[in-house]
């Protein structure tokens, strides 16, 4: 009975440090998935921005035919330089969603072996009638220590009583005194 006591109190403290692990692990990965999220939001604003901003190609072509400016279009940005930055811009996207969705799939796979980790424990239900055999468990033992338990009423004396002579010297005129040592 011990044994099995020891057991399962060796589990349950495993148990706990699991579920503190699971646990924090699980609000790592909540944390790093709100960031991404936040990433993504910030790249999609970007990318609106973008298109709103970017220079319409007849607006552009009407620019030159009124002023074909060699310094005016040095500050334009070229369609190649333009596309070029899209598609990085894509990529971008692309590998932060992919993140994502194996960030998310982690998740998904840690709470999963949460909730098995939380159905394998004992409920509040199983526990009252447990605590009970536990308890009459203890009983038992401790009647049995008792009955066990070598009388001792002989020996539960605080002190003895003997009579101890001792040298004494008068405090004042130094000389010999012969008394009971008290206590």
């Amino acid at each position: 009975d011990e044994e099995l006591l020891k057991r399962i109190q060796a589990t349950v403290v495993q148990v706990q440090g699991d579920y503190k692990k699971l646990s924090s692990v699980t609000g790592n990965l909540l944390d790093d998935h709100h960031q991404k999220q936040k990433d993504i939001e910030a790249l999609f604003q970007s990318l609106e921005r973008l298109e709103k901003e970017k220079a319409d190609k007849e607006d552009l072509e009407l620019g030159i035919d009124v002023k074909a400016d060699k310094s005016a279009l040095a500050g334009k940005v070229s369609r190649t330089q333009f596309d070029a930055s899209m598609e990085r811009l894509n990529e971008m996207i692309q590998e932060m969603l992919s993140r994502v969705t194996g960030q998310e799939q982690g998740w998904h796979q840690v709470q999963r072996q949460l909730s098995e980790e939380m159905g394998s424990k004992l409920d509040r239900l199983e526990l009252g009638p447990f605590r009970q055999q536990l308890e009459e468990h203890w009983r038992s033992i401790l009647e049995q220590l008792k009955e066990k338990a070598p009388s001792t009423e002989a020996d539960d004396a605080a002190g003895i009583k003997k009579q101890l002579l001792a040298h004494f010297h008068c405090v004042s005129c130094d000389r010999p005194l012969s008394m009971l040592v008290p206590g």
